[in-house]
C-alpha cells in the first residue's frame, strides 16, 4: 500500500509526457503539460484524429473571409526523452495527413478546395533547464515536481502538399520556427503552465501562380491550469492567444494583422499502464482575421519505459 501513491504520481506525469503531439494545428495550437519530465530513454508513440470546421487556414497567412471550410487531420507522433548535460530533455516528431474541403471568399471571389495529403512535418527538441533532472526509470519513482522552467525550438520544413496554381493547401511551401519558453508548477492535485513563443517563416517565392509572399513573425502565449485525479487521469483547462502574422504579397504590405483568442478543454485517463487516451476540444473567441475555427479531436498513446 505504501507504493501505490507514488506508482500513481509517476504515472500522471508519464501519461502527460507526450500527449501533445496530436493537437498541433499551427498557431492556434494548445498543448497542455508540454513541459514535463520523463525518465531519460522514455518513448511515447502517438496517432490522433481531429476534425475542424469554420474558418481553419492550413496557411495561417491566407486571409479567407465567409468561410466554410472542414478537415480531417490524421496526426502520427514520436518522442523520446534524453539526457542534457544533466537536464532532462526531449526530441519529437509529427506527421500530420489532412482531408480538407469547402469554400472561401479571397478578395472578395468565392474559392473552392477539395484535397488531402501529407502536411508539413514538425521536429522539435525541448529542454527543462531548471527543476527536471534527468534521471533513470528508478530514480524517477522518487521525483516530485514542483517548477519547471524549459524552452523548446520547433521546426517544419516545406514538404506537404503544395500547389502554386491553388490558395488553399495543406502545405505551406516555407520553413517556419517556432521558438518557445515555459514555466509549470506544480500545486498538489493542481499544476499551473504558462508558455510564451514566436514563430518566423521564411518567404514562400511561389505564392499564387509565382507570387512572393512574406510574413512577419507571429507571437503567442498560453496558460493551463490542471488538475490531476486518482488513477492517472487529468483535465486542463486551456486559453490561448496570438497576434502578428502580417503578410506582403509582392511588395504590397497586406491589412490581415492576427490578434485571435482561443480556449479549450483538454481530458486524459490510461486504459492500462502502457496505454492512454486523450480527448481535446477548443473553439476560436475572438479573431481579427478570417480564421477562426472549432476543434474536436482524440488520441491514442502508447509508451515505453526502460527498466520497466
Amino acid at each position: 500500500m505504501s507504493h501505490r501513491p507514488q506508482r500513481q504520481r509517476r504515472s500522471a506525469w508519464l501519461l502527460a509526457a507526450a500527449v501533445a503531439l496530436a493537437s498541433r494545428l499551427g498557431a492556434q495550437s494548445i498543448e497542455p503539460r508540454s513541459y514535463s519530465n520523463a525518465p531519460v530513454g522514455a518513448s511515447f508513440l502517438v496517432f490522433g484524429v481531429a476534425a475542424t470546421d469554420g474558418a481553419l487556414s492550413t496557411d495561417p497567412a491566407v486571409p479567407l473571409t465567409e468561410p466554410d471550410l472542414e478537415t480531417w487531420n490524421a496526426v502520427l507522433g514520436y518522442a523520446r526523452f534524453f539526457d542534457f548535460f544533466g537536464r532532462s530533455a526531449k526530441f519529437d516528431v509529427i506527421v500530420p495527413y489532412t482531408f480538407l474541403s469547402g469554400e472561401a471568399l479571397f478578395n472578395g471571389q468565392p474559392v473552392g478546395r477539395e484535397i488531402s495529403g501529407f502536411g508539413d512535418p514538425a521536429f522539435r527538441v525541448a529542454v527543462n533547464f531548471y527543476g527536471a533532472p534527468a534521471l533513470s526509470a528508478a530514480e524517477f519513482a522518487g521525483y516530485k515536481q514542483t517548477l519547471i522552467a524549459g524552452a523548446a525550438l520547433q521546426v517544419t520544413p516545406p514538404t506537404g502538399q503544395y500547389d502554386e496554381t491553388r490558395l488553399v493547401n495543406i502545405g505551406m511551401n516555407r520553413w517556419t520556427a517556432k521558438l518557445e519558453l515555459g514555466l509549470s508548477r506544480a500545486f498538489a492535485a493542481w499544476t499551473l503552465e504558462g508558455k510564451v513563443a514566436a514563430t518566423l517563416f521564411t518567404d514562400n517565392d511561389d505564392f499564387f501562380r509565382g507570387q512572393l509572399r512574406e510574413q512577419a513573425p507571429i507571437y503567442s502565449t498560453q496558460g493551463h491550469v490542471i488538475r490531476n485525479f486518482k488513477g492517472a487521469r487529468w483535465a486542463s483547462f486551456d486559453v490561448t492567444y496570438f497576434t502578428g502574422g502580417t503578410t506582403t504579397l509582392e511588395g504590397n504590405r497586406k491589412n490581415d494583422l492576427q490578434r485571435n483568442w482561443r480556449a479549450g478543454a483538454t481530458y486524459s485517463f490510461p486504459l492500462n499502464p502502457r496505454n492512454s487516451i486523450k480527448l481535446y476540444a477548443s473553439s476560436g473567441l475572438e479573431a481579427r482575421t478570417g480564421n477562426n475555427f472549432d476543434l474536436l479531436g482524440i488520441a491514442w498513446q502508447r509508451r515505453w519505459i526502460p527498466g520497466t
